[in-house]
């Protein structure tokens, strides 16, 4: 099931008492990994999934779109040159995975003609937040100028997830961007800052203040903000109020709650051909 509506129920936010919470009481507000218990399975079944389609699945393959070892981007083109193209960027709390683990996700578009590509990018602490940031319009940039000689020269819906819904709201503005759709995603960085994960990150006030979607300036191009009724209170409550932010300014784009879904299992939903989120794709080309 799939609630669309703003009026969502908004879990009790644990950083409302952030103050009284220990260190490991403000990491495990953030921990997906813990909170879902069966993760490790639901990672082994995606990545040995991604592994199989990447291999088998018409594509050019790692691409390289900047300097750095993870500057590579991954394209599955559709039948069509014209057809829409789902970019797709990956998660991990900037420091994770990479774009070969999220080939599973290909087929759930493509079985609507759809072409994908997967950019990867550069990782703390090798890099900082900001030169993460900057890779996503990178790869955009190339898949303008380049796209079209692979085949791909559609309409881009720039989607990510977690993280890489994150860096969707960052790149959102980009001219080759008709719409985007953000999955579970951290839109405020402050919190971070006081958790485990800024261990790698290295959060600056600055980049607080100017990588934060929710402490910026609206885009107003349209924007899906989708998370799973069951993942952790604080990111419910970001996608809520990134939602709410926009809708106050006026920016288009709906809130998407995929009801019993986890951090893990709300990419099922962009996975399967008829799944709620594949749809919420295609409604954005509207």
């Amino acid at each position: 099931m799939v609630n669309t509506t703003s009026s969502t129920q908004r879990p009790f936010d644990p950083r409302s008492k952030w103050s009284e919470l220990s260190p490991a009481e403000r990491s495990a507000a953030y921990d997906n990994n813990a909170a879902v218990k069966n993760s490790p399975a639901l990672i082994a079944e995606r990545n040995e999934a991604s592994a199989k389609l990447r291999g088998t699945l018409k594509s050019h393959l790692d691409l390289p779109y900047g300097e750095r070892a993870n500057n590579k981007i991954d394209l599955y083109p559709a039948a069509k040159p014209d057809a829409p193209c789902l970019v797709f960027v990956h998660g991990g709390y900037w420091q994770r995975n990479s774009r070969e683990l999220f080939a599973m996700l290909v087929e759930g578009v493509a079985a609507h003609g759809w072409s994908v590509a997967i950019p990867g990018y550069s990782l703390a602490p090798e890099v900082s937040l900001t030169e993460i940031v900057a890779e996503i319009p990178r790869s955009l940039d190339w898949l303008a100028a380049h796209g079209a000689s692979y085949g791909i020269a559609g309409p881009v819906i720039l989607s990510g997830w977690s993280a890489g819904a994150h860096l969707v709201a960052m790149a959102l503005n980009h001219p080759r961007v008709h719409a985007g759709l953000a999955l579970s995603g951290v839109y405020d960085l402050a919190p971070i800052r006081d958790t485990g994960l800024n261990t790698a990150l290295k959060l600056t006030d600055e980049e607080i203040a100017t990588l934060s979607p929710l402490r910026l300036p609206v885009t107003r191009k349209r924007l899906d903000i989708a998370y799973g009724s069951s993942e952790l209170p604080a990111l419910v409550c970001d996608s809520i109020d990134f939602h709410e932010k926009r809708a106050a300014a006026g920016a288009p784009g709906q809130l998407i709650a995929v009801e019993g879904a986890d951090h893990f299992t709300i990419l099922e939903a962009l996975r399967r051909p008829d799944g709620v989120l594949v749809e919420a794709a295609r409604r954005l080309l509207d």
